[in-house]
């Protein structure tokens, strides 16, 4: 039996039967009325707490993961600010070691100048001569009238005379004594040159060791921010990961393209010395060898810069003595060197190519074989480009230390962001669901609406003809039974 068969069972009209179907089934589902509400209602409440369970496992992981972000960040702002400290501690110990350390000798040089343009002053002060006692009482004498007498005219004329040269002799005198205390003055200015020198010298010292003092203070608080673990230094963490995260990709980005056009440089000259056509798996042996080559001049360059204590991605490397982080400096610098060589040697390789195949292009075609002026220009500026990208992408290991300890703040973040966009889509889910489930309850009334109205006009008929209370107790009671007066309810 098909469905067109169903459809005729009631009557050869299609119309007719389906119309008593139709009331069949809404009498059925007015019988099912109550299960069907307690169905959906226990389906969108199971689906409703389920959802909200998981949500709220959700968030719960969330902020596990955002307590542990932030115990990275601030381990990672620790280490930072403690290799900040340590940095500046050193720098305070270089300038004491190379400018306080002289300070005794400079102490005592400043004490010899001064003691020396001390002893020039003295003998550098200004003490006019005193003229002789006598000679006040013969400027006495000499202002006597002479009377007339001119032999008491001459005698003191003569003494007037005698004064006159006693005052050039004690003027000459004091002209030979400012002469010496003058040039006293001025073999005093290199010595007052050189503690000038000297007290700038030991004033630069200080203030450079100020200045070191200073930045350690500001280093010292925000270590002790970060160890206190406050919120305002994880925040200010974050956006510094954040910000060297985004910078270092761009560098890795550059970094990148650098070793693709270092890859192009030497590809087609390793194709002449592997072989063109050997192959490993889907790519050429030339491809392979190139990026081999570029890879380990990246590696040596890593090591060389972990070997130079500038980045810390090894850290067996950083711990080495002495001794030895300085052959492996030399080791690594050394086989990067030979590397640069090489692949300025194949860059020039492959302009020597790129002219054979030229030449052998125009042979071809029946053409002249041309030689290009200026070849030499080009063929230098591929040399200088493949001996100094490799020392180029040595350096690429400090935007990928940066990168990677950055990408545990990001991709943290990234997670946290993602549990908690997956819980409110859960709870959205959830409130969803339960609000379906009332509807599907509306949607199944208002299809058995018709029975559900005869039963709501059926039921409030049968509460219209149903006695009161009262109306009950005065038939069954007699009258001469009942009191005069109602009580009041």
């Amino acid at each position: 039996m098909n469905s067109t068969d169903l459809l005729i069972v009631w009557s050869d009209s299609p119309g007719v039967s389906a119309a008593i179907w139709l009331v069949l089934l809404v009498f059925v589902m007015y019988l099912a009325r109550t299960p069907a509400h307690q169905l959906i209602h226990s389906v969108s409440g199971t689906l409703r707490s389920a959802l909200r369970l998981a949500a709220r496992s959700l968030r719960k992981m969330e902020e596990r993961l955002s307590c542990r972000n932030k115990e990275v960040i601030l381990a990672n702002g620790r280490d930072t600010a403690e290799r900040a400290i340590e940095r500046e501690f050193h720098r305070v110990n270089a300038v004491v070691s190379r400018d306080l350390a002289e300070y005794p000798a400079i102490h005592r040089e400043i004490k010899e100048t001064l003691d020396r343009i001390e002893a020039d002053y003295q003998n550098a002060s200004d003490v006019p001569p005193l003229p002789p006692a006598w000679l006040d009482a013969v400027d006495t004498i000499s202002k006597v009238a002479k009377g007339g007498d001119s032999t008491v005219a001459r005698i003191l004329e003569n003494i007037a005379e005698t004064l006159e040269d006693a005052h050039k002799e004690t003027l000459k005198a004091y002209q030979d004594n400012s002469r010496e205390r003058h040039a006293l003055l001025k073999d005093m200015q290199p010595g007052w040159r050189k503690l000038q020198q000297s007290v700038g010298q030991a004033q630069g010292a200080v203030a450079g060791l100020d200045k070191r003092t200073r930045s350690i203070d500001a280093h010292m608080q925000h270590y002790e921010e970060v160890r206190r673990g406050e919120d305002h230094a994880a925040r200010m963490l974050t956006s510094s990961s954040l910000t060297q995260f985004f910078i270092s990709g761009l560098v890795l980005v550059i970094a990148i393209l650098g070793g693709v056009i270092n890859f192009q440089l030497i590809a087609l000259p390793m194709s002449e010395m592997v072989g063109g056509t050997s192959q490993l798996g889907p790519l050429r042996t030339a491809d392979v060898a190139a990026i081999v080559i570029i890879m380990v001049e990246v590696a040596m360059g890593l090591f060389l810069l972990e070997s130079l204590r500038i980045t810390r991605l090894f850290p067996v490397i950083g711990s080495m003595d002495d001794a030895m982080r300085k052959r492996m400096i030399v080791i690594t610098f050394s086989i990067l060197f030979i590397l640069a060589s090489i692949e300025a040697s194949l860059a020039y390789m492959r302009d020597l190519l790129a002219m054979d195949r030229e030449a052998i292009a125009q042979s071809l075609a029946g053409s002249d074989v041309v030689e290009a002026q200026f070849r030499w220009i080009p063929s230098i500026g591929q040399m200088v480009m493949g001996f100094i990208l490799p020392f180029t992408l040595a350096f690429v290991a400090i935007p990928l230390e940066s990168f990677i300890h950055s990408s545990r703040t990001v991709m943290g973040l990234a997670m946290a962001g993602l549990l908690r966009g997956v819980a409110f889509l859960l709870r959205l889910l959830g409130n969803l669901s339960y609000q379906l489930g009332k509807v599907l309850v509306s949607l199944y009334d208002l299809v058995i609406m018709l029975p559900l109205r005869i039963e709501q006009m059926i039921a409030g008929r049968s509460k219209k003809q149903e006695p009161s209370l009262d109306e009950g107790y005065e038939d069954e009671v007699p009258v001469e039974a009942l009191p005069s007066k109602r009580p009041t309810k």
